[in-house]
């Protein structure tokens, strides 16, 4: 187990913990479509299949642990749009930026569309969703997911985020952007430290054109999350610091009903704006699901 993202041991609390987290599997989650079923409806329909799932948080009723369904994939609930598998962190972004009806809405880089279907039904279906993605390639399975699950107000598009044109104005803007996604590393030893030697990708430069396009982008009182899955400072608290910086913007407090470590604000040599404790991080032996990093911006007033 040494060794395992040991340069982070400083930053990551009861680290010998976190260490061994990432040896067990990531429980299946599920979120219900309100779209199209209730969510009492749903867990009644699963309950008389024998599958038993339980609400992660009073507070969301539609997000929910289902022990022991290895493949929610082929459920007829699945086909019918009533569920999502979907890591709780991945969810827990959307409602972290929670989306009005009638708002306009950027998903800066979309696919697979989970987090774009969840801002639909939050927003009841109603406004705009621009569900963006650069590769052609993704278009297809990403309309697949917002079709399967019933989603009515969003268009595709497939623009380069940190280039996405300047000519409208967006309510929220979602940038979930590439990442070196050390956060969904589990599984096996020999496979979490194959894929952390594999993921040590240069992104923060993108990132950084990514953030400061998605805050051009934004209306005057409008919200953006900058979010990723991983780790690493320079993929999160230094990107943000850089927007912090370069452009009028705030942010804002994180309320969530779990277990959450507040953004860092010195890393090795660099210092960040203090700020960026207000920034939250999720760790797999804090909440049992994928590691994530997420700001709430908006603009200083």
């Amino acid at each position: 187990m040494t060794g395992l993202f040991e340069e982070y041991s400083e930053i990551i609390p009861e680290f010998s913990l976190f260490q061994e987290s990432l040896y067990t599997s990531i429980p299946t989650h599920i979120r219900i479509n309100s779209l199209l079923i209730e969510p009492v409806s749903l867990m009644h329909l699963l309950e008389e299949k024998g599958i038993r799932v339980t609400r992660v948080s009073q507070r969301y009723d539609t997000l929910c642990l289902a022990p022991g369904l290895a493949s929610p994939g082929n459920l007829l609930e699945y086909f019918l749009g009533y569920i999502h598998p979907q890591a709780l962190t991945s969810a827990i972004a959307t409602l972290v930026l929670a989306p009005r009806e009638d708002s306009y809405l950027l998903d800066m880089c979309a696919s697979p569309g989970g987090k774009s279907a969840h801002c639909a039904q939050l927003m009841n279906n109603t406004g705009l969703i621009i569900s963006n993605d650069l590769y052609i390639s993704r278009h297809m399975s990403l309309g697949h997911t917002l079709a399967r699950l019933g989603v009515l107000n969003a268009v595709v598009t497939g623009y380069q985020a940190q280039e996405f044109p300047l000519k409208q104005r967006f309510d929220y803007v979602l940038a979930d952007v590439p990442c070196s996604c050390e956060g969904q590393f589990r599984k096996t030893k020999d496979e979490a430290i194959y894929r952390e030697d594999k993921g040590k990708v240069k992104l923060p430069d993108l990132q950084k054109k990514i953030i400061i396009r998605g805050f051009d982008l934004l209306k005057e009182n409008g919200q953006m999350l900058y979010s990723t899955c991983t780790y690493n400072p320079e993929e999160n608290e230094s990107v943000v610091n850089v927007l912090l910086n370069e452009r009028d913007a705030e942010l804002l407090p994180i309320d969530v009903a779990f277990d959450i470590e507040p953004g860092i604000t010195e890393w090795k040599d660099e210092k960040y704006d203090k700020r960026l404790a207000r920034a939250v991080r999720f760790y797999p032996h804090r909440i049992n699901s994928v590691g994530f990093f997420m700001a709430s911006i908006g603009r200083r007033r």
